[in-house]
């Protein structure tokens, strides 16, 4: 489990992120939401050492997070940013393989193969794998970049609004393949999202944060709720139970 007591960051007089605290358990999905300006990147960010807190504690395992060696680190939490942008021309297998990096400096061995040809088929792209990536549409190479983060092979796994630019298809895919993740292989899945319905559908605990703060924290069905989701966002809200879903309407 990875945990959050107190996570400040601040900018001058202002406030980006401020007295957060949060969850994030092995073997579930865990949707960071929010509107833009809530601080959900912030957090992710300095909970994987990305940006440094002014602070706060973030403990991963029984270790305060200072305390990681950035090798031993890069064994057990990968981040997939925002932004991805390759100045080289790599094809898809030579991407995914990137995430073997921190196990073979490079130099890649047969488990090391088998681990970049499962990251493969769980994304559903090994048809895909000797194609360039500048030849990909933008949600194959989303899919690619996630596979390179399952060929990581960590505990946790952190992703910054992974379902940007995607269409339906892909976002199902997508979100379908990470829950996977969470519960068959155990790992802590953690998402920036900003479809509420999506965090909804396929999350087992959200954080719900606004102008820096947590505001709710919770499994689903206490997260999601018209009250909730009202105050965050400043729009009225109906939550509504859908096959085992709680679906917000907010249009």
């Amino acid at each position: 489990m990875i945990k959050i007591s107190g996570l400040t960051k601040r900018y001058d007089d202002k406030y980006v992120v401020k007295n957060a605290d949060a969850l994030f358990p092995l073997g579930q999905v865990t949707s960071i939401i929010g509107p833009n300006g809530a601080g959900k990147s912030t957090l992710l960010s300095m909970a994987s050492r990305l940006t440094n807190s002014d602070a706060g504690a973030v403990v991963i395992g029984d270790r305060p997070l200072e305390q990681w060696e950035s090798a031993d680190l890069a064994k057990r939490l990968s981040v997939l940013r925002q932004s991805n942008n390759i100045n080289m021309r790599f094809t898809v297998r030579e991407l995914v393989a990137f995430g073997r990096f921190p196990y073979s400096q490079g130099r890649l061995t047969d488990e090391d193969n088998q681990i970049i040809d499962r990251a493969l088929y769980h994304l559903n792209i090994a048809k895909l794998q000797d194609r360039f990536i500048d030849q990909l549409s933008g949600g194959q190479r989303q899919m690619a970049f996630i596979a390179m983060i399952v060929a990581q092979d960590t505990d946790y796994i952190f992703l910054d609004e992974p379902l940007n630019n995607l269409d339906i298809k892909h976002s199902v895919d997508i979100m379908s393949t990470l829950k996977k993740l969470a519960d068959k292989h155990n790992k802590a899945v953690v998402i920036v999202i900003h479809d509420i319905n999506f965090a909804s559908c396929y999350s087992d605990n959200i954080v719900a944060m606004k102008r820096g703060e947590v505001i709710k924290s919770g499994d689903v069905d206490d997260v999601i709720q018209e009250e909730v989701l009202s105050e965050i966002y400043e729009i009225p809200f109906m939550v509504r139970n859908i096959d085992g879903s709680r679906i917000s309407l907010y249009y």
